[in-house]
């Protein structure tokens, strides 16, 4: 693992701690990640990133992450 993809990990971590249980599904047919960070979830809004990462809200707090192309970001192929 590359200094930069630690202070990436770093940079986030304290948003996952704040949130405490994080549950994660893989598509690996779409290679989309998603991460939750509330169950239920019903997203009111949402907005997609530069870099491809769909940031979805319920009442302006951040619920979960969509992230596409996940393998390419890890530098891994799509199984």
């Amino acid at each position: 693992m590359g200094t930069a993809e630690l202070k990436e990990i770093k940079e986030a971590l304290p948003y996952f701690l704040k949130h405490k249980t994080v549950w994660s599904s893989y598509d690996s047919e779409t290679d989309v990640l998603y991460l939750h960070f509330k169950k239920p979830s019903h997203a009111d809004d949402s907005e997609m990133t530069e870099d491809e990462i769909i940031v979805r809200y319920e009442k302006d707090e951040v619920i979960g992450l969509t992230i596409l192309n996940a393998s390419k970001r890890a530098g891994l192929s799509a199984a």
